[in-house]
């Protein structure tokens, strides 16, 4: 049985002789001693024509069965095709059951738990599949534009203490000893600064938060960087950087799945920095109960986002809403040199200056209640002469859903873990 095509449903052209394409069936038409059956594989979709007794053989195939069919291409009239395929075979290589759990054409809608509870019969969704493609670009241009001036790195993500000093950590036993998974890249990104300078990651990490909304995951992609003799003011021009330019280069290189989606996307203008006291200013002045050093609620970011649908920095933040290792602003007591990027009420980012002195890290971590003893391995590192660094980490599935136009974050992500799923 052929199980291997010559080529993809979309580089089919009239004239080309003697092909086989393979996909799945996503239509069949019974017109007696004709049948059509429409082909889709991940490239597109093409019509495959069987006639006389193979016509009876092509109609009974259930749809979305996975195909081969050999043929020859030939020009159609169909609407919206360039050729057709007059079949001589049709092998049917994975007979589809008569009861799918969801359709994936979407004709017949499905809820989104549906979709994941079948997730890989979704992805032959022409708009789940762009999605994915989508990312998957991002991806690659994220990589190639970070590289040209950092360093790509790769952190534990079984580590013996808390990375950030939180207790939404995953804990399992290590070989007799209690270990946790790793929220974030934090403290080792930081050491890196040492000696590559500058540094990132794109990884998954690991956040135990009960948190049932469509922007929390267990397990998240997060875009790390961290870069010595940088201030915050400069990581967060690399974030505006590459932020901006996933959004024009998703514009100029991804029309296919944009228009899957039914989005339009034009680079963003010059983000707006707003600092933490003028958010408070402006949220009492739209009537809302917050004082300084008060944590900004979801409620609270919804009401800045109206007025800020795009993208804007968040700055200033008081020290104590801030995690151990962020610094303090010179001058400004009780204010540190610390960024949130928001897309309208959506965090994105966060990220600031980091402490680089041993002994105002020890104090800062007494202050918040930690032991700095945790902490001995990292500190230690503080010890040999670190450089001043500033960083910062975004959430991936965040941004796809931003640029993809979705409104729950597991749309961007295969399988994704929450409080709720754990399969498949």
């Amino acid at each position: 049985m052929e199980f291997t095509k010559t080529h993809d449903a979309a580089r089919l052209r009239p004239g080309m002789g003697r092909v086989r394409v393979c996909g799945w069936v996503e239509d069949v038409r019974d017109m007696g001693r004709v049948a059509f059956l429409t082909v889709r594989d991940s490239t597109g979709t093409v019509q495959a024509v069987a006639k006389g007794d193979l016509s009876r053989e092509a109609a009974s195939i259930p749809r979305q069965s996975s195909v081969c069919v050999s043929g020859t291409v030939q020009g159609t009239e169909a609407r919206g095709l360039d050729c057709e395929v007059l079949a001589s075979s049709v092998s049917v290589l994975g007979r589809a059951s008569d009861r799918l759990p969801i359709d994936p054409t979407g004709r017949v809608p499905s809820l989104l738990d549906a979709r994941l509870n079948a997730r890989a019969l979704d992805a032959r969704s022409p708009r789940t599949a762009a999605v994915f493609v989508l990312r998957h670009k991002m991806l690659q241009y994220m990589r190639s534009r970070l590289s040209e001036r950092f360093t790509e790195i790769a952190t534990p993500k079984i580590i013996g203490s808390a990375s950030e000093g939180g207790a939404d950590l995953f804990g399992l036993e290590y070989f007799g000893k209690q270990a946790y998974l790793a929220q974030s890249p934090q403290l080792y990104k930081e050491q890196m600064t040492m000696g590559l300078e500058r540094v990132f990651e794109i990884s998954s990490f690991y956040r135990a938060e009960k948190s049932h909304t469509g922007r929390h995951l267990a397990e998240f992609t997060s875009v790390d960087v961290e870069a010595a003799f940088m201030d915050y003011g400069d990581v967060m021009g690399v974030l505006e950087d590459l932020v901006s330019g996933v959004f024009s280069f998703a514009a100029s290189e991804c029309g296919a799945q944009l228009e899957a989606l039914g989005r339009e996307l034009e680079p963003p203008p010059p983000f707006e920095r707003v600092t933490y006291r003028r958010a408070v200013s402006e949220l009492r002045e739209a009537g809302e109960e917050v004082s300084e050093g008060d944590d900004l609620a979801d409620a609270h970011l919804r009401v800045l986002g109206e007025s800020r649908p795009g993208f804007y920095f968040l700055t200033d933040w008081p020290t104590a809403l801030k995690p151990f290792y962020i610094r303090e602003k010179d001058g400004e007591p009780g204010l540190s040199r610390s960024f949130d990027l928001q897309f309208g009420h959506l965090e994105l980012s966060s990220g600031g200056t980091r402490l680089h002195e041993a002994g105002a890290m020890r104090a800062r971590l007494a202050e918040q209640g930690l032991d700095p003893a945790d902490f001995a391995a990292h500190l230690s590192a503080f010890e040999w002469g670190m450089p001043p660094h500033s960083g910062w980490g975004m959430g991936l599935d965040r941004l796809v859903a931003a640029v993809a136009g979705l409104d729950n974050v597991r749309e961007a992500v295969l399988y994704p873990r929450d409080p709720g799923r754990l399969s498949p």
